[in-house]
């Protein structure tokens, strides 16, 4: 029983370090790595539906081998690509590309007059958002004036992205100036000009969002144009926000929790930017980012967990916690985001992990100074066996017993009676001392459990409380070593000028109640029945026949070694019928 002073001291700890994890960041790794995760579970075995989905337009490898001129001189093909969508009638054309800051008619004559063209062409059909990048200190590059005049009011958009400290994107926020000054981004202006009332709050990019997406490369929408392929524009654009940007493998690559670029093999999340914008604008046009709940939720749910501490659970049911703990506040989060609401439960999680190992760990702590406490106050009143079930906790300290298939041992010193007339007490119970000291131990080496001691004898049990298939067999091999270390101790005796010692040993095996015998107050573990009672009889033979160990058939049998013994025929015992006597002695049968 842990004292109350130390289990509410261990949970004031708990609610210490709870509180250390939910002020600062240090489990903000955890916190990250189990939204990805839960993000690309969803993505991959439960998307969520998109009511409006945005088309994403590739420059990629087979765009480059169609326009041969370097992307700087690209105007006439941006040019074609907006006429499209003039064409086609999209709801809005983001332009994820970085256009130049001055003119490049004087390297490619009429080149600035075709991109010009294109915007004049899509201002009055589509809104078009115009990419603004920037420097290394974070200053908006300036795009050539005449596309931005052209483009109009609330054309550009900053393509800036917001990292956690990792450097992986998993939020939207146009407050990123000083101060928190506002800046427009191209994904937000993409949304202003389809809801010109919409009101953008930070929040997390719903990566679960709409499957994995796919794009269409700019040299086939180009090619529809100049074929005069509406039906097929239209089909493919009208009415739906398109963002054109690269998804070449070498630029503009962002680290994403998961890889939206499936069609790139063994990408671990380094994703075309273009990807991330459209996430976001999926996020935007389809109920919204992924809302953070309120820390005061997050302080609830591990004040919960917290409280995992006050089980006292044995070590099975602890690791199963361990398992269904996670699986729950996982879950639970999970399905919280499907509703758009991320719970964060790094911290709930550790708190309740540390309230389960710490309290299983006081609690083995202090069953192993338990078992130390009983293993010094009762190791010299109980037999080992019996003290290792105690402290298995499988021997129950009720009264009562249990049938079992045992082989009791007697065993008493031969003459002891007129050998203590010659010797003084205290010399009696030093003489007594030495030769249960040496026998003991040859009793418990075999498994056997003393169950007490009369005067100079021994009582001993084979097959409880722990259980023997064949305990003659331990039975007699514990006896043989009991002999042998009394002739290790009549060695010493004579040495010392004293009388050697010979006892009587009896063996018998059958049916026994085993248990605690006696009272609520006074009781000892003990075994009745037949088999008691015929090897205590077979003991008291010993003398008449002239064997230090009597056997009955039954133990002979169990043995399975009948040339060990000598058959001594059947014997009358007091209060029985005769029983079949084996003897045994050492030296001879060996």
């Amino acid at each position: 029983m842990i004292p109350a002073r130390i289990v509410w001291a261990g949970y004031v700890l708990v609610l210490v370090l709870a509180a250390l994890l939910l002020c600062t960041s240090l489990a903000s790794p955890l916190e990250l790595g189990l939204l990805d995760v839960q993000q690309r579970m969803q993505l991959r075995y439960a998307p969520q539906p998109v009511h409006k989905d945005v088309v994403i337009v590739g420059i990629d490898e087979a765009s480059l081998q169609q326009f041969a001129e370097p992307f700087a001189l690209w105007h006439g093909h941006i040019g074609t690509f907006l006429r499209g969508m003039a064409l086609a009638k999209a709801s809005v054309v983001g332009l994820d590309v970085v256009l130049p800051s001055r003119s490049f008619d004087s390297v490619l004559p009429g080149s600035d007059a075709q991109l010009l063209g294109g915007l004049v062409a899509v201002r009055h059909q589509v809104p078009v958002v115009l990419g603004v990048s920037a420097d290394a200190a974070g200053r908006p590059l300036p795009i050539h004036a005449p596309f931005v005049t052209l483009a109009g009011a609330g054309s550009t958009g900053s393509l800036l992205l917001t990292a956690d400290a990792d450097h992986v994107v998993r939020r939207f926020n146009e407050r990123m100036g000083a101060d928190g000054q506002q800046i427009p981004s191209l994904t937000g202006q993409m949304l202003r000009k389809i809801h010109p009332s919409a009101v953008l709050q930070p929040g997390l990019i719903n990566y679960a969002l709409g499957g994995y997406p796919r794009y269409i490369p700019l040299q086939q929408v180009n090619q529809w144009v100049e074929v005069g392929d509406v039906a097929q524009l239209a089909q493919t654009f009208a009415g739906k926000p398109v963002l054109l940007g690269s998804v070449l493998p070498f630029e503009d690559r962002q680290v994403q929790p998961v890889n939206l670029a499936e069609w790139e093999q063994g990408n671990s999340g380094n994703v075309p930017g273009v990807l991330v914008h459209a996430q976001i604008l999926r996020s935007l046009l389809n109920g919204g980012l992924l809302v953070q709940a309120d820390a005061l939720w997050v302080v609830v749910v591990a004040l919960a967990c917290s409280l995992l501490w006050f089980l006292q659970l044995r070590v099975q049911a602890v690791v199963a916690l361990v398992v269904v703990l996670p699986v729950l506040l996982l879950g639970a989060s999970s399905l919280l985001l499907q509703q758009r609401l991320y719970l964060p439960v790094a911290v709930p999680l550790l708190v309740g992990l540390l309230a389960l190992g710490g309290r299983w760990l006081v609690t083995a702590l202090s069953e192993m100074a338990e078992r130390r406490r009983l293993r010094a106050a009762f190791a010299g009143y109980v037999s080992p066996p019996v003290m290792q079930e105690i402290l298995a906790h499988r021997l129950g300290a009720e009264l009562g017993g249990e049938l079992h298939h045992v082989c009791m041992l007697f065993a008493d010193i031969r003459g002891f009676t007129t050998l203590s007339e010659t010797l003084a007490p205290h010399a009696v119970i030093t003489l007594l001392n030495r030769y249960f000291e040496e026998v003991n131990q040859a009793i418990h080496d075999q498994g056997g459990t003393i169950s007490c001691f009369m005067g100079d004898g021994i009582m001993a049990i084979f097959g409880a409380p722990q259980t023997m298939d064949k305990p003659s067999i331990a039975a007699f091999a514990a006896a043989r070593a009991m002999l042998e270390a009394l002739q290790r101790l009549n060695v010493k005796l004579q040495t010392e000028g004293r009388a050697p010692l010979a006892i009587g040993i009896g063996l018998h095996v059958g049916e026994a109640i085993v248990g605690h015998l006696g009272s609520q107050a006074r009781h000892d573990y003990s075994a009745i029945g037949d088999a008691v009672n015929v090897a205590s009889r077979i003991e008291g033979l010993t003398k008449e026949l002239g064997y230090p160990l009597l056997c009955s058939q039954a133990v002979v049998d169990e043995v399975a070694q009948a040339p060990l013994f000598t058959h001594l025929g059947p014997q009358a015992i007091k209060g029985h019928t005769p029983v079949q006597v084996w003897g045994w002695k050492p030296g001879i049968y060996r």
